[in-house]
């Protein structure tokens, strides 16, 4: 049998028992603790996906920086994707239609959900994004990608919120919640189990039905933003085809997901 081809998003975020902002940021407080719980889930991923039958993995580090990661602690399988390759797949840099399979970890839930004390969309800049009239998080602009290339997910991990989002629109994918989020805090679970339970869910998720792991990909995108300063939806009505459609709001829409991810990459 061919050995899978599977590529890791990996966020901060949605890492076992992060509640604030200070623990993802370099250089402040219980950022190289939490910097080493990511790569360590990351990593745990990674094993996983190599025990159920992937033979080259890519690893993106898409948080902040995209410089988070410990490589030294991901198997010598893995290559990793440090840094942005400043295009519009943003977080999905590197992912093509070569891929048998996509896999994330450390995801959080989107601005103006509740379940997270650190939910947001893509920066802290915007009330809300919502695609098609719902609220839109980092996770479906992700998963829409995986589908524009026709590669199922296989593997979220994450906040409960996000987790139960993602069983609601693809069911086939198995999610591992590392955390619960409780208005400004969060419960988690051990982070040594967090580890462990995402080493054997990405084993054994491999095992599913790829096209029960397909992210429904709808034909046509209706794009709305809520930003917290007015005058970014000032700036945002210059993009071609955006339309400002209250003092913080603007409006996008296309029948090509890729427009989507250009208006978003220059926009947000």
């Amino acid at each position: 049998m061919r050995a899978l081809k599977i590529f890791v998003s990996s966020d901060m975020e949605g890492t076992c028992g992060i509640t604030a902002w200070c623990e993802t940021d370099k250089g402040k407080d219980m950022y190289e603790h939490f910097r080493e719980q990511m790569s360590r889930e990351c990593a745990a991923a990674c094993r996983g996906a190599l025990a159920g039958g992937a033979g080259d993995i890519l690893v993106k580090d898409a948080h902040d920086s995209a410089r988070n990661i410990l490589p030294e602690l991901l198997p010598e399988q893995a290559r990793i994707f440090r840094g942005w390759g400043r295009t519009p797949l943003s977080m999905m840099a590197g992912v093509d239609e070569g891929f048998d399979g996509v896999m994330f970890t450390g995801y959080h839930s989107a601005a103006e959900m509740d379940t997270n004390p650190l939910s947001h969309t893509m920066n802290t800049q915007n009330n809300f994004v919502k695609i098609n009239d719902e609220l839109c998080p980092e996770l479906m602009i992700n998963s829409l990608i995986a589908s524009y290339y026709k590669t199922p997910i296989y593997l979220l991990t994450g906040d409960k919120g996000l987790c139960d989002w993602m069983n609601a629109h693809c069911p086939g994918t198995t999610t591992v919640a590392v955390n619960e989020g409780r208005g400004a805090g969060a419960i988690s679970i051990h982070p040594a189990l967090a580890v462990k339970r995402i080493e054997q869910a990405a084993r054994e998720s491999l095992a599913a039905d790829p096209e029960k792991c397909l992210f429904p990909l709808p034909k046509s995108f209706k794009v709305d933003i809520s930003f917290k300063e007015h005058f970014k939806a000032e700036s945002a009505k210059w993009y071609p085809g955006c339309v400002k459609t209250g003092a913080r709001t603007v409006r996008y829409e296309s029948r090509d997901l890729m427009d989507v991810l250009k208006m978003f990459h220059w926009v947000l």
